[in-house]
This record gives structure tokens, sequence and C-alpha cells, in this order.
């Protein structure tokens, strides 16, 4: 990636937070316009950030919408029927914006939506009530060096308006300046140590429609806010997460790239794996990880397609034998190495390489979805409480968003070598 001139500044990757269809590094049907599985930021040939400047207390209706539609952005607290705030945005030279939501309309930048829970393999399905808000949050970065970028709940609409009503979350700070909470809210997570070998996860956070920084509310859309978090700021760092209540992002810097694999090092690496020509342990037939580009469709299967035991990292060739239950055919399987019964899955290699906090060999996989990924990757990710729901919170497999096992959601992978 390039650190100057024309080139990104930095990136946010989706994947989704309340879905079982497999997404690997890609969309399924593969990235159309503003929806995609990733979103690169670049300076823009004319900056288009705003910043706050006139406030208007208003106490009618009609006076509420005579300064809404002037065509300048605002945004509205409505405190009561005839007790209204506004907000007004003027030009900000200094920043660009990058809004991302549900909606398709022209103001969103990045296009995001949630998929229903048990949807088929390779496809994707709309739910039809999206608990992601249409104009979700928005990113304002600075156009000079360091690049700086902060968060804020809410975008701005198709009329340049952002309306907080009645029964949203919103208070007037001791300075005087409004501010408030989307319904289903903005979560942050910024990783201790930055996104490296010894980064650890943060604390879950609430971002307000001003950027100040909350513990998170008693349910995810409580009217009552939480306590301000005075030491901490909206500034996203490398591997910062978002939670839209539907999909999580991942914030990754160009610099923090630079030391994280590519696609062509992920490519190496596989074809290092099979080349030292890994066998069934039973059929003795040599096994190989699938292409990239076969690793992100999963509705096929390759004669050499790896398989694992994953209670004990067996890995093996497919066989059709050991079951311990007819219902399921291979959630209760036996290894035939070492007699552990437990989930047999087909292995695959996670494709998107911003997911990787280090370099490593990919060794161990997720449990239960099979995603093969290196050592403190798998580490790193299964300690993480991603979002789940408006209530809940469970780590999850990156490269599907799959809830990983109750005790531990990775297992070591244990090959076999050529037989002489």
């Amino acid at each position: 990636m390039v650190r100057s001139g024309p080139g990104p500044r930095c990136f946010c990757i989706c994947f989704r937070a309340h879905s079982t269809a497999k997404y690997n590094g890609s969309l399924p049907n593969g990235d159309r316009g503003r929806r995609k599985s990733r979103f690169a930021l670049y300076k823009r040939i004319k900056p288009n950030g705003v910043s706050p400047s006139t406030v208007h207390v208003l106490n009618t209706p009609q006076a509420t919408k005579a300064v809404s539609c002037k065509g300048q952005h605002s945004i509205s607290y409505t405190l009561s029927r005839n007790h209204t705030v506004v907000v007004e945005y003027s030009h900000d030279k200094d920043t660009d914006m990058f809004q991302i939501g549900r909606s398709t309309e022209s103001p969103i930048d990045f296009v995001v939506t949630d998929t229903i829970a048990g949807g088929q393999e390779g496809e994707e399905t709309l739910i039809t009530q999206s608990t992601i808000s249409r104009f979700a949050c928005r990113i304002v970065c600075e156009r000079t060096p360091p690049y700086t970028a902060r968060i804020y709940a809410a975008g701005f609409d198709t009329s340049k308006n952002i309306f907080l009503g009645e029964k949203a979350a919103k208070w007037k700070n001791p300075d005087g300046h409004m501010d408030g909470l989307t319904t289903n809210g903005v979560l942050v997570m910024h990783p201790k140590g930055g996104f490296t070998e010894e980064s650890k996860p943060g604390v879950w956070r609430e971002i307000s429609v001003c950027g100040d920084v909350y513990t998170l509310r008693e349910t995810r859309s409580a009217q009552t806010p939480g306590k301000l978090v005075e030491n901490e700021s909206n500034i996203l760092q490398d591997g910062s997460l978002v939670d839209l209540c539907g999909a999580t992002l991942l914030w990754r810097t160009a610099e923090g790239l630079f030391h994280t694999p590519t696609q062509k090092h992920l490519e190496a690496l596989r074809q290092e794996i099979n080349a030292a020509r890994p066998q069934c342990p039973v059929g003795l037939n040599t096994l190989a990880f699938p292409s990239m580009h076969r690793s992100r469709a999963l509705s096929s299967l390759e004669d050499k397609q790896p398989w694992v035991y994953l209670a004990c990292g067996h890995v093996h060739g497919y066989h059709n034998w050991g079951h311990r239950s007819e219902q399921e055919a291979n959630t209760e399987r036996e290894c035939p190495m070492c007699r552990v019964v437990g989930p047999y899955v087909p292995l695959w290699l996670g494709c998107e390489p911003a997911f990787y906090v280090d370099t490593g060999a990919p060794t161990y996989a997720f449990v239960p979805c099979g995603h093969v990924c290196s050592e403190k990757s798998v580490k790193y990710w299964s300690e993480i409480p991603l979002p789940h729901g408006t209530h809940a919170f469970h780590a999850a497999c990156p490269f599907c968003a799959t809830q990983l096992g109750p005790t531990q959601g990775y297992s070591k992978l244990i090959f076999q070598g050529p037989v002489d």
C-alpha cells in the first residue's frame, strides 16, 4: 500500500456479525459499486468535511423546518414537540467525510447490510428488518499527515440532516453543546498494543453523534447513555473494530498493512504446505489446499480437500465412516488416529490478509467452521467478544463470522507427512 501521494490512507474491511453465510474475504457475488467487502479511503479531490458552527434553539415546528431546509448540514435534537435544538455545520476545508450505512442513497459511501442467520452458503439473503441504521456512522479524516480519522455516530441523509427524535437518547453537556446516540448505537473497540502479535482486545465503548466516548448502555437501545469516558477518544487506530449492530468493520491503516501478509504471501504459504505433500493417514492419498480463489467458494469440495477432526486436530482426507450420529453426520465423528469424538469439517484457508496479526504459517483452524489461519491470529480473534444481536457478545471467526466454540475457539492442525 502507498504511504503518500494519491494512495489509500486506510481501509475498512467488513465481515458480517450475524450470519452463517460464508464470505472469507469477498462478497458471494463480488463487489458491486459502493457495496464491497473492503473499502479504501482516499484523499478526496475536494474536501467535503463539515464542523459545527451555528446553534439555533427553536420553539415551533415551522421554524425547525425553515432552518433544516437551507441546504446546509445540520443535526436536529428534538427535545419536545415545541422545543428543538438545531446545530448547523459549515464546510471544513481540512477534512474529508466518509459515510457508512444500510442506505443505497448517494450520501452513503460504503453500503453495508446484514444477512439472515442460516442462509445458504455462498448466497446472500437480505433480512426484512435490518438492525443497521440507514445512515449509521461517518468517518472524518484529516487531509494532512498523519491523516487522523475520527468516527461519529449517525450520518447525514440526502437533505444533509441528522434527526434525533423525542425517543432518541440525547442530552446537553456541561459546556452547553448537544449530543446524542443512535437507536442501536455505534460501538468501537480499540486493541491494546495496536494490531500486532502482542495485541490484546480492548474494551467496547459507544460513540456519540458528536464523537464522545461512553461506556455501553444497559441495553443496546436504552434511552439512558452510559458514563462519559473522558480519557478516551473517537480516533480510529490500526485494528479498531466498529460494530453497527448487524455488521462489524475492521479498520486498518495503510502503515499497519505493511506488517501483514499479502495475497501473494498467503498463496506462497499455501503452496509451501501443499509442496510438503501432507497425506491422509488412513487413505494415504495426498492432500492439497485449493487455490485462494477456490477457498472463497465453499459450495464445492475437491478430492484432495483436507478435512480435520476439530476435537484433536488430526488432518485427513474425506471418508464416510466413523459417525456417532445418524441425524447430523459430521458433528459427531470418531478420529481413527486417537478415537476422540467431535466435529469433522473441511479446511479452508482464510483469504483476507488484513485479518492476520502476523505472517506465520496457517497451521491452526477456527472451531467449528474450519477456516485456517496463523497461530497468533486465531488466538487473537478467539479472545475478542464481538457484539451479537442487541444484547450478547461472542467470539467469532473473522472470515465467516461463525460463533466460535464455547471452550476453545481454535485447534492446532496435525498433518501426516508423505509415506516413502
